[in-house]
């Protein structure tokens, strides 16, 4: 009997987890989604992606990380140390801001771990559309691929934290918010474009001439006279405001329709709300007008940092903690100290009073209550 249970031990395994990318055991599995077009359509090329990625980045990045060791805070760490200045280049506030802002961008963020001689000495964030999972024959990614300039590195799993989103239609890869918000910001960026068009062209909508003469008809040379005249004379912003002067014969024909015939403002301003909503971003906090969900900016503040900031910080935690833990000695935890999170403050002061308003409490079990230890 006990020969049969160390065999069941030994060979115990997922039951479903062969089946996931046995295809591509061994080889790297790049991701399916084009990360460049994402970022500069959806971030560098668009304001409202930009300022909820680096809302939430910033925020992310703001809290403090408090480290526990076998469920007791330490304020000397090798690890902490680590973490406060991960490698020469940057600090512990710019790696998170890194890591976030390209977890927000791609669905998926990397993090290489250096050690020497066991120690780990540095980490690094790798960016997300140079890396490849190499899955396994159970499923699990056996390592990463990096590669630069046509130059491809093996990285082993245990040294690479990857952070990934979500993603009901992948195995290895996440979801990027801003592939779920892909046709509202290129409705927001269109609707800019087509602003800028209109400003260029003196703010008017799109016309013809038509020619009313008795042969219907100008010849080639009149109308390559016209067009050359056109385009000199009365096109661009330079030109705002010239009135057009017409030949006999030539009348002029609006076409097109007004920013009010086709709701331009509002659509705009729709489809950056739902920008807003795919980062979990209240539109009242980017400015948007028309957004009267909250009662007042504070309100929307802490709503911003209860249900997108916390649960994205927590994560983030959670994973470098789980990634690092073999080498802190222990059993490791990083929590966020949201103490120092002044937009929490008004929750924190309700918490106190009601914990203090608890006469049935001990003094002890009140500080325990509140997230004291000692």
């Amino acid at each position: 009997m006990l020969s049969k249970l160390k065999t069941l031990l030994s060979t115990k395994s997922s039951a479903a987890a062969p089946l996931v990318a046995l295809h591509s055991a061994g080889r790297p599995h790049w991701t399916p989604r084009n990360y460049a077009a994402l970022a500069r359509e959806g971030f560098a090329g668009n304001v409202i992606g930009y300022r909820c990625v680096r809302m939430i980045a910033e925020a992310v990045s703001a809290v403090p990380l408090l480290m526990m060791v076998d469920g007791a805070e330490v304020e000397a760490h090798p690890l902490k140390s680590l973490l406060a200045r991960p490698n020469p280049a940057q600090g512990g506030r710019d790696l998170i801001d890194q890591l976030v802002t390209q977890l927000l961008l791609a669905g998926n963020a990397y993090a290489e771990l250096v050690s020497l001689d066991g120690t780990p000495r540095e980490i690094f964030a790798l960016r997300p559309d140079r890396m490849a999972v190499v899955p396994s024959r159970s499923g699990w990614p056996e390592g990463y691929e990096y590669s630069v300039g046509g130059t491809s590195v093996r990285l082993p799993r245990e040294n690479v934290l990857h952070l990934r989103l979500f993603n009901p239609g992948d195995d290895h890869y996440g979801l990027s918010p801003l592939e779920a918000a892909a046709r509202a910001i290129d409705t927001h960026n269109a609707a800019s474009a087509w602003n800028k068009a209109m400003l260029d062209n003196a703010a008017r909508p799109s016309g013809a001439l038509v020619f009313a003469a008795a042969d219907g008809h100008l010849t080639t040379e009149q109308f390559e006279r016209l067009k050359g005249e056109l385009q000199s004379a009365y096109q661009g912003a330079a030109n705002a405001g010239r009135p057009l002067v017409l030949e006999g014969g030539l009348d002029w024909k609006e076409m097109g329709f007004s920013p009010k015939d086709m709701d331009f403002i509002e659509s705009k301003n729709m489809a950056a709300r739902e920008v807003a909503l795919a980062f979990g971003v209240p539109p009242m906090l980017l400015g948007i007008p028309g957004d009267n969900t909250y009662a007042n900016y504070a309100e929307a503040n802490r709503v911003f940092w209860r249900q997108t900031v916390v649960p994205l910080l927590l994560r983030v935690a959670d994973a470098l903690a789980l990634w690092l833990e073999p080498h802190a000695g222990g059993s490791l935890a990083l929590l966020p100290d949201l103490d120092q999170v002044e937009a929490l403050a008004p929750d924190r002061d309700a918490l106190w009073k009601r914990v203090n308003d608890a006469t049935f409490l001990s003094v002890d079990e009140k500080r325990q209550a509140v997230g004291y230890t000692r």
